[in-house]
């Protein structure tokens, strides 16, 4: 009898990845290879990567570094295992891919995966949905359009069905994922991102994200899907990750009072206090437009808590600017942030337009001052982020 063939998986990054990992196993799975003990033991090794910052491509470029020098020797026999880089990284294009790392033998799209076979799941309570992929937004600082593509919406049906599924078979947690779950459903409009980035910088002017949706009468789509959802009574936690504050309706706050069941922790982006700044990422909003939203959310849910991501040292921030991202921080009281030091992402419409000239430490000071404020507190009492 023939050995069935054996694969092994790492991810990187948020929580996409990994539900993009889970559908990937699936994949293998359904062509009928087992999951391998140890790398050592795989015949196909996928590396699922994240580009949001360069430090963790670094991570990911060390892995296969470590992975070439390991398997070297069976290389050069003809043997050893296929090396498959997938995720975020692959914005950079497969020929720059392969120059910097030319031990891989191949770079796979996520969007190939689709969701044609089950996810592999290990957690049997707890399941990642992801309701679409790909990004609509246009964030100056932001690698995911380039990486992940437009945003693409499934089909409620389909979406509905494997969530019936996982009842059938005893799941009590779902989490939907998207890179902005509030859009899902929308019907898009606007142009391409690579199109309007390889202008001359100087004619660049980033639309804004909500120019990309064409208007709609009745409930946001995202919260017919979650009132669908919170009608399974088997199910007794709804979580959604991630949101953007320009789409964040009263119908979804609405929403989330009325169904107990969705998880009173919200993680919801700010990226800066300060005006400025948000308009120089392109983020659609203002400080009083977030902090109206957290009020109305306060008020209708009142045992929320907030969670949020900040970026310090944007191009041009300065010190007032980030003294505003403090004062925000004071006023709303995040449970926990996410706090990332900027890193120049290449093809983005901040690395073209915008000089990284903050310094290092500069950056590293600021990041510790959030941290301070908002994390260390709440240290012990942070909200579990599925």
């Amino acid at each position: 009898m023939k050995k069935a063939k054996t694969y092994f998986i790492y991810t990187f990054g948020c929580q996409a990845n990994k539900s993009d990992s889970e559908r990937i196993e699936g994949d293998y799975q359904a062509r009928g290879y087992h999951l391998a003990a140890t790398v050592e033991q795989a015949d196909e090794i996928v590396i699922n990567t994240c580009a949001v910052r360069q430090r963790v491509e670094h991570r990911a470029l060390g892995l296969v570094n470590n992975l070439a020098k390991k398997f070297a020797p069976a290389k050069r026999r003809g043997k050893g295992p296929k090396i498959i880089v997938t995720g975020c990284m692959i914005h950079h294009g497969e020929h720059k891919l392969l120059k910097m790392m030319p031990f891989v033998d191949e770079i796979l799209p996520i969007a190939e995966v689709g969701f044609n076979s089950p996810a592999v799941r290990r957690d049997k309570h707890h399941a990642w949905i992801s309701i679409s992929t790909g990004c609509n937004s246009f964030c100056s600082f932001c690698i995911v359009p380039f990486a992940r593509g437009r945003e693409v919406s499934r089909s409620a049906s389909e979406i509905m069905k494997e969530v019936r599924d996982l009842v059938r078979q005893g799941y009590t947690e779902i989490t939907l994922v998207g890179q902005n779950v509030n859009s899902y459903g929308l019907e898009k409009v606007g142009i391409g991102l690579r199109k309007l980035l390889m202008r001359d910088p100087k004619q660049i002017k980033l639309p804004s994200n909500q120019s990309q949706y064409k208007k709609f009468k009745g409930k946001p789509p995202f919260v017919k899907l979650l009132e669908k959802i919170c009608a399974f009574k088997q199910i007794t936690k709804v979580r959604f990750i991630t949101s953007n504050p320009w789409d964040f309706s009263d119908e979804l706050i609405d929403c989330l009072a009325k169904h107990k069941k969705i998880d009173r922790f919200i993680h919801l982006p700010v990226q800066s206090g300060s005006n400025r700044v948000l308009k120089l990422m392109n983020r659609g909003y203002t400080r009083e437009h977030y902090l109206k939203i957290i009020k109305k959310l306060k008020a209708a849910v009142p045992d929320v808590t907030i969670g949020t991501d900040i970026i310090v040292g944007f191009p041009g921030e300065t010190k007032a600017d980030f003294a505003d991202t403090v004062d925000l921080a004071k006023k709303v009281d995040w449970q926990i942030a996410f706090v990332a030091q900027y890193s120049p992402r290449p093809a983005t419409a901040a690395f073209k337009l915008y000089p990284d000239a903050i310094l290092p430490a500069e950056k590293k000071r600021r990041w510790q001052v959030l941290e301070d404020l908002i994390n260390q507190p709440h240290l012990n009492h942070r909200p579990q982020i599925k």
